[in-house]
């Protein structure tokens, strides 16, 4: 049996002929599967790896549905799959997570681009503009920790390089096992900090492909990423704060003018005397500070105490006045519905959480029995990652290496978005290092437009597309369900915008 060269994670001896047999044996077909009982599965060159996989029906009932687990020893990754509502032999094939870090991809699911939406109490209802309209559809809660996410004694992940072998190791599984899908084109999607585990995971895909066709197997199809509202790159992102809040760049500013004042003044240095002494107070430029010191600390070089100190700095001066202000920070054109560390501005979260901690609901989607309450984001991942300082690592490189591979790239971005805002995710493109940013940065931005209205606006060049939809927030196709879908009928199809 030839074995996967270069993968930390070989076959090894312990495997015995009799399980590699019984791997081989797996059911190729999606609807050979129980819907009482999990089937299980893994593959003799990931003996660390297995998929518990089942039927699931409690969305769309005339939509395939499958619930289970990625296994990695003790750690235990949940997702959700749907089959196309159009053409599920033939349909690409879509991975989506939401961002966080820790947050649960029912948010993606249940709120946004799923076939069905929770919106009240009354569970699930059938949702006309999923996405899975067009293609078929992964949700998966990653990593560990998140949603129904889980390990047995302790185990995390606390950097996305982490996470993304699990991912590439699950993908590789899933495509090997159930040959229906082998070969169709693969995009890899997400939201927020999705922005950043997005270009790491298909990176970790596209490489992985070169061991898997020298082990005789076939490799995934990547195509594409696709990143909306995304958290890229945070040499950006920081100083668009004020664009947001305390100029037009969306709607009139929302901060008040000495609040807006201290964000963007120069430095200067202003003399008050005493009567015992002279003294000065100094006025401090806050986004060029912000700029200088992240740039110092946690970019030029990564000094973690230095960094955290940068990172809480930019917090407190930037991103608190919009948090502190009542408008929702994801949607600037309305108030945070309840409070934002509870139901992240959006009460419809709170019936999600309260769907997905019904025992029934859980005992028909295979959650394990052991697992305690849901929560949509968690705290704990989230504190991890920043303690590792994951947000500097320099995501956009990868985005400028998966280009030059042919990998194709779409950055969308809904305009009334403060966190992640359009003026961050129209800058750090224009300033990506790649053989095509002078023709990308040379092509002027254009309206774009859906069943003959404008809803944004747009550039593209080489394979790389930047488009923001007029009126969303955070969350494109919670806002703009029908423009979302729109947008990923065309990105699919290859057609223009």
């Amino acid at each position: 049996m030839k074995l996967l060269a270069g993968f930390a994670f070989l076959l090894s001896v312990s495997v015995s002929l009799a399980e590699q047999a019984s791997l081989a044996s797996s059911p190729q077909q999606l609807s050979s599967l129980s819907f009482s009982e999990f089937t299980r599965f893994g593959h003799a060159a990931f003996p660390k790896y297995g998929v518990r996989i089942k039927q699931s029906s409690f969305c769309d009932e005339a939509v395939k549905a499958y619930t289970g687990y990625i296994d990695v020893e003790a750690r235990h990754l949940f997702f959700y799959f749907f089959e196309s509502r159009g053409d599920p032999l033939n349909d690409d094939v879509i991975f989506w997570t939401n961002g966080g870090p820790g947050g649960s991809s029912s948010m993606g699911l249940f709120m946004e681009l799923g076939p069905c939406r929770i919106s009240d109490a009354n569970g699930t209802k059938v949702h006309a503009d999923s996405w899975n309209s067009k293609a078929n559809v992964f949700f998966v809660d990653q990593p560990i920790g998140v949603g129904f996410s889980y390990a047995d004694y302790g185990k995390t992940v606390d950097t996305t390089e982490a996470a993304a072998k699990d991912i590439a190791a699950f993908i590789t599984i899933f495509f090997e096992h159930f040959s229906q899908f082998k070969g169709r084109p693969f995009h890899m999607a997400a939201e927020s900090y999705g922005g950043h585990y997005i270009p790491i995971f298909a990176s970790e895909v596209y490489d992985q492909n070169k061991r898997l066709v020298e082990a005789g197997m076939a490799p995934i199809n990547l195509k594409s990423i696709m990143i909306g509202n995304g958290n890229t790159d945070m040499s950006v992102k920081f100083p668009s704060y004020h664009d947001i809040a305390c100029t037009t760049a969306s709607l009139p500013p929302i901060l008040d003018i000495k609040t807006c004042t201290r964000m963007k003044q120069t430095v200067r240095y202003m003399f008050i005397k005493d009567i015992n002494s002279a003294s000065y107070q100094i006025v401090i430029s806050q986004v060029p500070r912000c700029q200088k010191w992240l740039k110092d600390a946690c970019i030029d070089q990564l000094d973690a105490l230095s960094c955290q100190a940068a990172y809480a700095f930019c917090d407190e001066e930037l991103s608190n006045p919009i948090l502190d202000s009542g408008i929702n920070p994801y949607d600037i054109s309305r108030q945070c519905g309840g409070e934002i560390m509870d139901a992240l501005c959006y009460p419809v979260t709170k019936h999600i959480v309260d769907y997905l901690n019904r025992q029934d609901i859980r005992s028909l989607i295979g959650v394990d029995a052991t697992f305690g309450n849901f929560t949509i984001v968690s705290l704990d991942v989230n504190e991890a990652f920043e303690r590792r300082l994951d947000v500097f690592h320099p995501t956009q490189y990868y985005v400028s290496a998966l280009l030059e591979r042919g990998i194709k790239t779409l950055i969308y971005v809904g305009t009334y978005d403060a966190m992640c805002n359009h003026v961050a995710n129209e800058q750090w493109p224009l300033l990506l290092e790649w053989t095509g940013q002078k023709e990308f940065a040379g092509t002027p931005l254009r309206e774009w437009f859906v069943d003959g209205e404008k809803v944004g606006v747009t550039r593209s060049a080489k394979g790389l597309t930047y488009l923001t939809v007029d009126g969303a927030g955070h969350m494109v196709p919670f806002d703009k369900p029908v423009v979302a879908l729109e947008m990923l009928r065309r990105w699919l199809s290859g057609k223009d915008f």
